[in-house]
C-alpha cells in the first residue's frame, strides 16, 4: 500500500471534522502526489503533539522558521510507509525521545492552514504520542528551542490550533 492509498484510507475512517475531512480527500484524489511536498496545490502533512500524562504537560518545540511554538510534525518522507509512521517519525526526530508510542485511536484531529510560496496549504493529519517513563528531549536542528509545558500553559504561548489538538489529546486519553 502506497502511502496516499494509507491516507485516503486513514481519512476514510476519521469519523470527525467531516468538511475538512472530505477537503482532504478530494485533495489526494485530485492530487496523486498529494502527500509529497513538490505538491503546489497543498501536501499532506503529519505532525504528533508529545504527551507526558503522568506530569500533566506537552512537549512543545519553538520552530526555526515560523518562531511559534508548535507540536512536532512536518512533511511525509519517502521512508514513510504510513501517515502515523511518519508523525512517529517527525515526533522522535525533533523531541529527541526514543520510544514514543503513538495513541492506538488514530489521528486526534485535522488541521489546514496556509504556508508561504511556492506551496498553498498544509493538510495536518495529527496525532498524539506518548512519552515512555524517564524520557529526556534533546533538540533538533528544526527549532530554537524545546521545552515541556502544563496543559494550562499551552494557550499562552501556542496558537489556536495547537490549544485545539491539547484538548482532543486530552479528551481520547
Amino acid at each position: 500500500m502506497s502511502l496516499h492509498e494509507n491516507a485516503v484510507l486513514v481519512l476514510k475512517e476519521y469519523g470527525e471534522q467531516e468538511e475538512l475531512r472530505d477537503l482532504y480527500l478530494d485533495h489526494l484524489a485530485e492530487h496523486p502526489d498529494g502527500t509529497w511536498k513538490p505538491c503546489q496545490a497543498g501536501h499532506i502533512t503529519a505532525s504528533a503533539l508529545v504527551i507526558d500524562p503522568a506530569r500533566g504537560k506537552v512537549l512543545l518545540t519553538l520552530h526555526r522558521k515560523l518562531r511559534m511554538w508548535l507540536q512536532m510534525g512536518g512533511h511525509c518522507e519517502p521512508g514513510d510507509a504510513t501517515l502515523a509512521a511518519a508523525a512517529l517519525r517527525e515526533a522522535t526526530e525533533e523531541s529527541g525521545i526514543e520510544g514514543l508510542t503513538l495513541l492506538p485511536v488514530g489521528p486526534v484531529r485535522l488541521d489546514r492552514h496556509p504556508i508561504p510560496s511556492p506551496c498553498n496549504w498544509h493538510l495536518d493529519v495529527q496525532y498524539a504520542a506518548l512519552v515512555p517513563e524517564g524520557a529526556v528531549e534533546a533538540i533538533s536542528d528544526e527549532s530554537l528551542d524545546l521545552r515541556w509545558f502544563a496543559y494550562d500553559e499551552v494557550a499562552s504561548v501556542a496558537d489556536e490550533s495547537v490549544v485545539r489538538l491539547m484538548e482532543r489529546t486530552l479528551a481520547r486519553l
